[in-house]
């Protein structure tokens, strides 16, 4: 297991905190929500991410874009899937 990265993602007037973990080649995401965290695993930081900020549908990307640039940029597996 990885450290913690914890960092705020922002977009317009809306602030979302996200925490990434690492655990056996998997990522696990949560991002606070109005009705409380949201959970996702994902086999890429990003791809955890992105699930983990479901409740926001609609404004994902844009709030991604925001986020450190080595997480904000789609990896090959993001394009490609966990198999490559």
């Amino acid at each position: 297991m990885t450290g913690v990265r914890a960092f705020r993602l922002h977009y317009r007037d809306l602030w979302v905190d996200v925490r990434l973990y690492e655990v056996n080649g998997r990522w696990l995401a949560s991002a606070d929500t109005p009705d409380g965290p949201s959970l996702r695993t994902g086999w890429t930081a990003r791809g955890a991410m992105a699930e983990a900020l479901e409740p926001f549908d609609g404004i994902i990307e844009q709030l991604i874009s925001t986020a450190p640039a080595d997480l904000a940029r789609p990896s090959f597996r993001d394009r490609f899937g966990p198999d490559y």
